[in-house]
């Protein structure tokens, strides 16, 4: 399997369907890509393991930070249907990433990118790749090598924001641990959003026990914050650590 170089070359013209306040419309190719400069990157699939442990959740962490750099939208694109990829989008909370949703794979096969993962039981899905596209036409790519399973080697967003502009500073990374109906949680999470940081949310009950929170942070107590792997501590630290 060899991908040949999309760089300089046209994106497919084809439409794609999306999920809009519950009714699915049709999101045109022009108002995709015309006049602007996108950022796209694909995976094989909404709710597989490194799509949604890694792909898509950094690039919702970067995404102001390549928008800062000139890029108009950043798109995840995938051969899922829009329902999926709406839901998906959802549960991972990726308020900073739109949805390409291709279904039918004919973007992909476009691109000259589709693949044959039924061994996997996943028919035909798109190889994993990103790209920089200025007004329809392919500026950058790039796309994994060709390896077995599924690299992921140079699509991931650091990659991407470096190619942006490679003095780009990464905001730092921020995780916390939460519990369902804890106002100081929500009070963390608040500041968090007020200081221009997106988070990784960890609810205790949905995606992690007590026993981890405690293994993790040497805490019962939530929430637990970390700042680019440094352990702030609750609600009263952060607003500390922000001098507040």
């Amino acid at each position: 399997m060899s991908f040949e170089n999309i760089e300089g070359k046209k994106v497919p013209t084809n439409d794609f369907k999306i999920i809009k306040d519950g009714s699915l419309i049709t999101l045109t190719n022009k108002e995709v890509f015309a006049g602007k400069k996108v950022v796209i990157f694909a995976l094989p699939g909404a709710y597989t393991p490194t799509c949604s442990s890694t792909h898509l959740p950094r690039y919702n962490e970067l995404a102001n930070v390549m928008k800062s750099e000139g890029v108009d939208d950043i798109y995840v694109l995938s051969v899922n249907d829009p329902f999926v990829m709406d839901a998906w989008s959802k549960d991972q909370e990726a308020q900073n990433i739109k949805v390409l949703p291709d279904g039918n794979g004919d973007f992909t096969q476009g691109i000259g990118l589709l693949v044959d993962k039924s061994d996997l039981g996943f028919g035909k899905r798109t190889w994993r790749y990103s790209m920089v596209v200025n007004d329809g036409v392919v500026e950058k790519a790039f796309i994994e090598p060709d390896k077995p399973g599924d690299p992921f080697e140079v699509s991931d967003a650091d990659t991407m924001l470096n190619y942006l502009n490679p003095e780009a500073k990464a905001p730092e990374s921020v995780s916390l641990f939460t519990r369902p109906g804890c106002p100081h949680c929500l009070r963390a999470k608040e500041i968090l959003k007020e200081k221009g940081y997106v988070y990784n949310e960890i609810v205790l009950g949905r995606d992690a026990s007590n026993q981890a929170l405690f293994a993790v942070t040497g805490a019962h107590k939530v929430p637990q914050i970390f700042i680019d792997g440094k352990q702030i501590g609750g609600r009263d630290d952060l607003e500390k650590y922000f001098n507040m």
